[in-house]
């Protein structure tokens, strides 16, 4: 399976970003359960914060996760992030 995502240092921050569907920022338990598989399934991952990230209909994103990460990311467009392809068992 693959999933796509980033791992981005800001501010001497570290963090990933992965894209998802909505139904896994529906609620917070399905965000924790989400987040808690893939640092599991992603050895990249493991140990820093990740930012759970979704599109609507009309492209735009919603974030999920830290929130003074979340408000930085919401601050910027999405096309500034460097997406890469993450694959996984």
């Amino acid at each position: 399976m693959t999933i796509d995502g980033a791992i981005i240092k800001e501010q001497g921050v570290t963090f990933a970003i992965v894209i998802v569907k909505q139904s896994a920022m529906s609620t917070t338990h399905a965000a924790d359960e989400t987040r808690e598989a893939l640092q599991a399934q992603i050895a990249d991952f493991a140990g820093i914060p990740l930012i759970l990230a979704s599109q609507d209909s009309r492209g735009a994103f919603s974030y999920q996760g830290k929130p003074d990460i979340v408000r930085f990311l919401a601050s910027i467009s999405a096309s500034r992030i460097p997406w890469k392809r993450y694959t996984y068992a």
